[in-house]
């Protein structure tokens, strides 16, 4: 999905006023306006993003696997796009690549489950290597 790089103020004050309104919004709802709002706070949404973005796969897309696989894999991105700029946030991450490894074997899908396995342990490793070098310097 593309998305402008920066939101226009009109969108972002409707972002703004539909999560505030008195009413419980859809998933559908919510997830656009937190879209639209992590572009110009993303510290800030990112993780109420990742977190809609689950609850829209399972409220609106249980019956449909590949979109509901392809909104965890977004939860993921923005999980990941949070851990990037707050390495603190470790759980974020952790809790939205669990979402996706259980989608992907919900639907049976071994290879890719074990590819994203590869690619996390690879990531770990990466990290803890960065952790030495820099109490090493």
């Amino acid at each position: 999905m593309t998305y402008s790089a920066h939101a226009s103020h009109d969108a972002v004050l409707r972002a703004r006023v539909a999560l505030l309104g008195s009413q419980t919004l859809p998933a559908r709802q919510e997830v656009a306006a937190y879209r639209v709002l992590v572009q110009v706070s993303p510290l800030a949404y990112l993780p109420l993003l990742a977190e809609a973005l689950y609850e829209y796969s399972r409220q609106d897309f249980a019956h449909l696997p590949e979109t509901a696989l392809a909104l965890r894999a977004e939860a993921v991105a923005a999980a990941r796009r949070m851990y990037a700029m707050e390495p603190t946030r470790d759980l974020l991450l952790l809790k939205a690549l669990d979402r996706y490894r259980k989608q992907l074997a919900r639907m049976d899908r071994k290879e890719e489950l074990d590819a994203v396995d590869r690619k996390e342990e690879l990531d770990a490793v990466e990290r803890e290597m960065a952790l030495v070098a820099d109490g090493g310097a």
